[in-house]
């Protein structure tokens, strides 16, 4: 009986073990810890937000450096665990996140993600297109920006992956049929049948 009680004790810590490891990867950046209220870029629009504390992330349309700092309009995108933007086809509207300091537009481009933590410090008008728009401006305590998206290949099972000694698709044969199972399709690639 003492042989399964330190089975079982074993098998609890290594889940625990495991638990703990795995949990740490869903942590955001020290830099971008700490807690944040759910205030979301509309709600800043509806008023009484100045002053308040936040932690907002999107997509980068602009990248203006001035004489002291350097402001980021951003296409404001709900966070997942890690405060990374989530790549989802949902905006809570754009923002202003001024840093002082100077980033460069080349580095800070265009579709780039990346998340601030800052104050709201007011509004500034401006437009989107021909559009008025009202942008509630942060002033960034830290401005990071994540690494580049990689594209996953997308992997698409064929139902009868062999077809018979001595034949099959190009380039995956050989003497027993196709090798494989499925065909990458993706950025760059394509269908083979």
């Amino acid at each position: 009986m003492a042989v399964r009680v330190g089975h079982a004790a074993a098998l609890l810590a290594a889940a625990l073990v495991a638990g703990v490891a795995l949990s740490g990867c869903a942590r955001p950046p020290a830099a971008l810890r700490g807690a944040f209220p759910p205030t979301t870029v509309a709600d800043a629009q509806a008023g009484g937000l100045v002053g308040e504390r936040v932690r907002w992330g999107g997509e980068i349309v602009r990248t203006t450096p001035g004489a002291d700092d350097t402001c980021f309009e951003v296409v404001s995108q709900p966070l997942d665990r890690r405060a990374e933007p989530r790549a989802v086809d949902q905006s809570f509207g754009r923002f202003l996140a001024c840093a002082p300091g100077f980033y460069d537009p080349a580095i800070y481009a265009e579709k780039r993600e990346l998340t601030v933590v800052g104050t709201v410090e007011g509004f500034t008008a401006g437009q989107v297109g021909e559009r008025p728009y009202s942008f509630p401006q942060v002033r960034a305590e830290t401005v990071y920006l994540w690494p580049k998206r990689q594209p996953r290949p997308m992997v698409v099972y064929d139902p009868w992956p062999y077809w018979g000694p001595y034949w099959g698709p190009y380039p995956y044969w050989g003497p027993w049929g196709w090798y494989g199972g499925g065909w990458l399709v993706g950025p760059g690639r394509r269908f083979h049948r």
